[in-house]
Parts: structure tokens; C-alpha cells; sequence
């Protein structure tokens, strides 16, 4: 089963086509940078140019970068304030146009998928208890899991530490941003570890985002945490994955048709073929949103 997933980040926008059977990207990964200022208008579009980079047609997730609740986003630290407020994912699939036609349009947090891939194909799979992804690049993003259940829309990037947001100090950006070695980088994650740590006494950090791909670096460089810190398998390749499998669940909880029959899912989804010339069916099947389920099936596994 091939799905797509698209992750919305304060850098970039990247996605491809997804094999869930193994959680692993099924083609290379295609990306465009975010724009400045992040407007929905101009990330839509984003979204739309990563998917037609693959010529796709079928169930669609799309992660963003803040809160969202029945498709509609509630905060939006990393891009434009515009967004607050906003249907986002019947913005985004109205832009998907014929890529997503009849087809659901899953919108979630993207910290929250990037656990839900963790906890099912990656670091998290089979653990118990509490465990807490963190996700260090533009922001700091967050995902809780309790015996493998999600609690969504966390935002634990936004603790205070030092009299600012956590994300402010402790993200890779500011690392970026100030220069920061390894070293000095590490200490600020540490207390934000401990800070986390303290309120939700979690048996395992997965730590996840860009900076996982050199988790060598600085994990061993952090000390005085109870709970196991290790780097997420699928590193920045989560939020996609994680995104996939939340179309998938979306699609697999398609209401039923008005006559009672169950929804069709059509054929399996992958480039189509050349589209029939000529505007499209004024009946066409209307496309649908979905919020991530909330633990994943056999998240805990």
C-alpha cells in the first residue's frame, strides 16, 4: 500500500509516496523551501508543486507546523499568522484539485506524526509507558504517547525555559542562529530534557528532526536524564510517514455512501494516466479532511 505524505516545515516542504507496509519512502523525497512569509496561499501552493512533482492522484496527509483540530489550524509558530483560525485542510485540498479528488485530505500535527512513524516502524515501537518524541529544527515540536496512545497537539516546544520559549532557545535553529558548538548546544538541550522530564517522567526521549542525523554529536554529550535518550530511526523521514499513515487511517474511515453501501476506495492510488481533456464532472466525489487518528493501530507494537 502506496500513500503520499507531505511535511510542512519553517524551512522546507518535502513528501513523496510512502510504503506502509515497511514505513520507508517508496521514491526519493522531493522538496521545495517555505515561503517568506509563509502565507496559506503560497504553502498551499508548495504542497501542490511537491505532489505533482510525483504526478499523483490518491489519499493524501499533510503535516503542519502548530495545533490543529478538525482540520482547522490553531496556532502557527513558524508561519504566517494568517493561518490561525483557518480551515486549513480544506484549503489545502481545494488546492490539491484533481490530485486529491474523492480522495481524503489528512491534516495533523507534525510533531504528532513524525511519533506516530516513530512509535509504529521506529524507535518506539514495542515500548510501553510514557514516551515523548521531541523534534529540534525550526522549532522544537513534540509528540506524547502513553502504552502507545497519543495525546495530540502537545506543544511542549513552547515551555518556558529562561523566560522564553523553549523552541527560542534549544531548537536547531537557535543553535544555528548563535553559533552554538555541539557542546554548549547540548547543555541547552539538557535542561530542556530535564525540564520535560520533570513534568511528565517519561521512560524514553526519541529525539527526532534534521539534527538526528548527527545525534553522535551531542546525545552523548547530555547528562543527568533518567529516561533512555535515543535518535529516531526514520529521522527527518518521520513527518512524512507519519503524515501517509494518517491519510491511510483516513481513508480507511471514509463514511459509508447514502445508500448505506461502504465508501469505495477506488483503485490503488500512484501516477495516473493523462487526465481527459475538458473541465472536470460538476458530480465529482467531494474531498474530505480528516485529524490524525488517535493512536495509531498497533502503535504500541
Amino acid at each position: 500500500m502506496r500513500v503520499f505524505g507531505v511535511d510542512i516545515g519553517g524551512t522546507g516542504i518535502k513528501g513523496a509516496p510512502v510504503d506502509l507496509e515497511h514505513g520507508i519512502l517508496a521514491e526519493e523525497r522531493h522538496k521545495v523551501l517555505t515561503p517568506h512569509p509563509a502565507t496559506p496561499a503560497a504553502v498551499a501552493d508548495g504542497v501542490r508543486e511537491v505532489v505533482d512533482h510525483f504526478g499523483w492522484t490518491g489519499p493524501i496527509g499533510i503535516t503542519f507546523p502548530g495545533v490543529i483540530t478538525a482540520g482547522t489550524a490553531r496556532t502557527a509558530a513558524n508561519v504566517d499568522k494568517d493561518w490561525i483560525g483557518l480551515d486549513a485542510a480544506a484549503l489545502l485540498a481545494d488546492r490539491l484539485g484533481e490530485a486529491a479528488a474523492g480522495h481524503p485530505v489528512a491534516l495533523l500535527n507534525d510533531a504528532d506524526a513524525a511519533g506516530l512513524a516513530e512509535m509504529r516502524y521506529g524507535a518506539g515501537a514495542g515500548r510501553t509507558g510514557t514516551v515523548i518524541l521531541l523534534t529540534f529544527g525550526t522549532g522544537i515540536g513534540s509528540a506524547v504517547f502513553t502504552d502507545g496512545r497519543l495525546l495530540p497537539n502537545t506543544e511542549l516546544g513552547h515551555l518556558e525555559l529562561h523566560g522564553h520559549d523553549a523552541e527560542k532557545r534549544a531548537s536547531g535553529k537557535a543553535k544555528e542562529n548563535e553559533e552554538l558548538s555541539w557542546q554548549r548546544w547540548a547543555r541547552r538541550v539538557q535542561k530542556y530534557l530535564a525540564h520535560v522530564e520533570m513534568l511528565f517522567s517519561p521512560s524514553l526521549f526519541v529525539i527526532g528532526g534534521g539534527v538526528s542525523r548527527k545525534a553522535e554529536k551531542f546525545l552523548p554529550l547530555i547528562e543527568g536524564i533518567r529516561a533512555e535518550i535515543v535518535p529516531a530511526r526514520l529521522q527527518n523521514d518521520a513527518g512524512i510517514v507519519g503524515a501517509a499513515m494518517a491519510a491511510h487511517a483516513a481513508r480507511a474511515a471514509a463514511p459509508p455512501a447514502a445508500d448505506g453501501s461502504p465508501a469505495a476506495t477506488g483503485p490503488e492510488p500512484g501516477p495516473p494516466a493523462r487526465p481527459p481533456a475538458g473541465p472536470p464532472p460538476a458530480d465529482r466525489a467531494p474531498r474530505s479532511a480528516a485529524d490524525s487518528a488517535v493512536g495509531w493501530p498497533d502503535a504500541g507494537r
